[in-house]
């Protein structure tokens, strides 16, 4: 059914009238859950099958989902990165697109998780640049973060107690340009996230081959120039996604064009990375062509996980416990095509494998003692999906 929009009648007068993906759109509140029972929010690219943001709910204690379709939630252009606030109340999506409000400038939609998992539209703001490809939010649930793939930039946004996004507070443009003569002529940041502290901000560059660190204030909604400024990845590379171990002091970097996975340590007073492995993503004989997509690091922070799109599978590393380096465990087919995104649900027991190419979702139970991932039966259609977000069941 549909949910009318109910952003302030100011906006109204602003903007005149409102694009169809500025209202929300929602399934009927389902029965009372489990304990171990979720809501997965799924974020899309555009495709003949998918209009936004989907979900379906989620059973932690068999892996199984409650339908092998997932519903629509909410219309919204291109929201292929989700991100939650940590309140668990608010979720936000990253709407990949270069206008918006008549600006080059993508946006960033804030919703309201209210009963049974149902999404309203809190406000929508400019991102402060094209093509904003990812979004995430600071520990202290003060400040969402957002990274521009097509501008190379990163904004910050503030939000209010209610979980509406306020105007740009921060606006970096990255410049330069590394070896790739087709996909590194200028910037193009891809990620953007803080550490545990929430005193640094990192940012992985595909177009610079460069991961830079800015000194990052929550209250104020800042990025600052750090020292260290940033740390140079092999050129070529393309760094993509950033992942923390639990313990802060060792980062994971999937690197799209290399496919390769770096491991650096990290420190958190000064914000600074340093190198200290790189290992191929791929298995030894593959010749095809594929670049990688996403990383993870699993709760208990004995694995790291990459995706690899063309040889179409999952890396599993297991994670030396003293040093953090990384020892290949296998690679597993997504039985899929694409898998631009995946995740591990909170319990650690089971990774939601997204197949943007096929659009589904497979679901692998995670193997405690090893971090293998073995296939079950159970599979969600959804149109090119993106992104996994999990949230209690309430």
């Amino acid at each position: 059914m549909r949910i009318p929009c109910r952003l302030p009648v100011a906006l109204l007068g602003l903007f005149g009238c409102l694009p169809p993906f500025l209202c929300s759109g929602a399934a009927p509140a389902p029965t009372p859950v489990a304990t171990d029972s979720y809501i997965v929010y799924v974020g899309t690219f555009p495709s003949p099958k998918s209009k936004g943001i989907y979900s379906f709910r989620f059973d932690a204690a068999t892996g199984q989902p409650s339908s092998s379709v997932a519903t629509l939630m909410a219309e919204s252009p291109k929201p292929g990165t989700l991100a939650l606030h940590p309140n668990g109340e608010f979720l936000y999506a990253a709407n990949e697109i270069d206008r918006y409000g008549g600006k080059a400038s993508g946006a960033i939609s804030a919703f309201a998780i209210r009963e049974g998992g149902r999404l309203e539209l809190l406000n929508v703001q400019a991102s402060g640049g094209p093509g904003p490809c990812y979004v995430s939010v600071d520990p202290s649930g003060r400040c969402a973060l957002v990274a521009h793939y097509n501008g190379g930039c990163v904004s910050t946004l503030p939000i209010g107690p209610d979980g509406r996004l306020g105007e740009v507070a921060t606006f970096i443009q990255h410049s330069g340009s590394s070896v790739n003569p087709q996909r590194q002529t200028h910037a193009y940041a891809h990620w953007i996230g803080t550490d545990a502290t929430g005193r640094h901000a990192l940012v992985c560059d595909l177009g610079l081959d460069k991961v830079f660190s800015y000194r990052f204030d929550a209250g104020r909604a800042m990025l600052e120039a750090n020292d260290p400024p940033f740390v140079l990845v092999k050129p070529g590379s393309g760094p993509r996604h950033l992942a923390f171990h639990p313990n802060g002091r060792w980062a994971y970097v999937i690197n799209e064009m290399g496919s390769s996975m770096l491991v650096f340590t990290y420190d958190p007073a000064r914000g600074a990375l340093h190198e200290i492995q790189s290992l191929s993503t791929l298995p030894a004989d593959f010749t095809g062509e594929s670049t990688c997509a996403e990383v993870a690091v699993h709760p208990n922070g004995r694995f790291v996980y990459g995706s690899n799109r063309g040889h179409d599978s999952i890396a599993v590393y297991a994670v030396d416990a003293a040093s953090g380096i990384l020892t290949l465990v296998e690679h597993q087919s997504t039985l899929g095509r694409t898998p631009r995104g995946f995740a591990l649900d909170p319990s650690g027991r089971w990774l939601l494998a997204g197949n943007q190419s096929s659009d589904n979702i497979q679901v692998f139970r995670v193997d405690p003692a090893t971090g293998r991932l073995t296939p079950t039966e159970w599979k969600i259609e959804v149109g090119s999906p993106s992104c996994f977000v999990f949230v209690k069941a309430r």
